[in-house]
């Protein structure tokens, strides 16, 4: 028998209880199994961009006297469905183990809160709501000035160094959120939402690390609706494509391109510009190369230039600072070398390296010059393509992007059947140098 007293909002569980508070919960939304709360937050999760698979075990295991803390994308699907903190759902963090949780000291319209790890350790991010704050509203202009100060950081300072300071602001601004006025507390959530997004950014495309950039975009979709701000749902939900796409296994395809149709949903209720539209069309055309489908993809890279050229313009947000007219032109470039056309993914190629000004190609152009080398490799050329992924190399010494060293790799991988000619030789002396060693290990 269970037996329940509460005390100070909380309800004190006798020994052998399990966890009342999560059943009572489950009861209270007239989910009479365990399966059927693991099927409500299996769905919950997918409202808000997460594909989860929650079964009745782990919901056995969470009702149990000791529930294990759940994972950060559990986390966000539980409290999506029950719009509570975990904490109120009788999960302790194993950080704060002993402790007594906090009493309820205010009524809100409705909470949003999400543990993940930030890159810099494991912390407790909450986003509630508060009817009022107690920090001016000056806080919020000087939180979203470093806000765009990383944005443009991101372009030319190493992602090592980058990556924890980004972290660390957004971790500040979710601690700030509850004492911010009722009326700034959007445009502080948007900016959280981007740093939280940007250091997604930095741990996915230049740390190689897809969980810690996971855990910062689940918090950065939370942020996102925080602020009401579908635009950046989207922009987030569509990064968070990336990490099936570029995983190497082609069961989770679907699983990508289920967060591309949320991204897409998310972009109709901005509205959303040319630009963003043309850039979900080169993310999915990305994604449909990953896993095979390079015809689809170049009808998606198609219609996303007809946009540029037909759509009129309209003014994109700030943080869409990653895509152009000429980043679209080197997704084409890749897809068309994927799809077999190899002359005509030189000419795309070859473009792209002429257009590039400096701020757009400190981290790309290693990119494109690696794609380069894979094009010569293609047409038999090994000497010119050895000469491109020197010069990769040499500017990734400067500008060190993973997703650039990825690249060189599969270029050298691919000229393994003339290991013996020279230039294949002095590549490898360039490639195995110590600086690029070093660089490649340390991230």
């Amino acid at each position: 028998m269970e037996v329940c007293q509460e005390t100070e909002g909380w309800a004190m569980v006798t020994e052998g209880a399990g966890n009342t508070h999560l059943k009572s919960a489950r009861q209270a939304l007239g989910l009479r199994s365990q399966q059927a709360l693991a099927d409500a937050i299996n769905r919950a999760g997918r409202s808000v961009g997460l594909r989860i698979s929650v079964n009745a075990r782990t919901v056995r295991r969470w009702e149990s006297d000791e529930p294990p803390w759940p994972q950060p994308e559990h986390q966000a699907a539980l409290e999506a469905l029950f719009q509570r903190p975990v904490t109120d759902l009788g999960f302790t963090p194993p950080w704060a183990q002993g402790s007594s949780p906090p009493a309820q000291t205010s009524s809100v319209d409705r909470r949003t809160f999400v543990s993940v790890a930030a890159g810099i350790g494991t912390a407790t991010l909450a986003l509630p709501n508060r009817a009022s704050g107690t920090l001016q509203p000056s806080v919020v202009k000087d939180y979203v000035t470093i806000t765009a100060a990383h944005r443009r950081l991101y372009w030319s300072v190493p992602a090592k160094r980058l990556h924890e300071p980004v972290a660390g602001h957004a971790n500040l601004g979710v601690a700030l959120l509850p004492l911010i006025p009722d009326p700034a507390r959007s445009p502080m959530a948007s900016a959280v939402a981007e740093s939280s997004m940007l250091a997604g950014r930095l741990a996915f495309f230049d740390l190689q690390e897809p969980e810690t950039a996971q855990a910062s975009y689940v918090l950065a979709l939370q942020a996102a609706q925080e602020a009401r701000d579908p635009l950046l749902a989207s922009a987030v939900l569509a990064h968070m494509a990336f990490i099936p796409g570029f995983s190497g296994v082609p069961d989770r395809a679907d699983e990508g391109r289920e967060k591309i149709r949320a991204a897409r949903a998310f972009a109709r209720r901005g509205p959303a510009s040319p630009e963003m539209l043309a850039w979900l069309d080169a993310t999915e055309a990305e994604i449909e190369t990953r896993f095979g489908n390079t015809r689809k993809a170049l009808q998606l890279i198609t219609h996303a230039e007809e946009i540029f050229e037909n759509e009129e313009p309209r003014r994109s947000p700030p943080w869409l600072d990653w895509f152009s007219p000429i980043r679209l032109a080197g997704f084409k470039g890749n897809t068309l070398l994927v799809a077999g056309q190899p002359e005509r993914a030189r000419e795309a190629l070859e473009h792209v390296l002429e257009a590039y000004t400096d701020d757009e190609s400190l981290k790309q152009r290693s990119v494109t010059l690696a794609d380069l080398a894979a094009v010569a490799v293609a047409q038999n050329d090994p000497e010119r393509a050895c000469a491109f992924t020197e010069t990769a190399l040499d500017h990734l010494a400067r500008y060190w992007y993973a997703t650039g060293m990825d690249r060189v790799r599969a270029v050298r991988q691919s000229l393994t059947k003339w290991d013996s000619l020279p230039c294949v030789r002095q590549l490898d002396e360039h490639l195995y140098d110590w600086n690029t060693t070093v660089s490649a290990l340390s991230g």
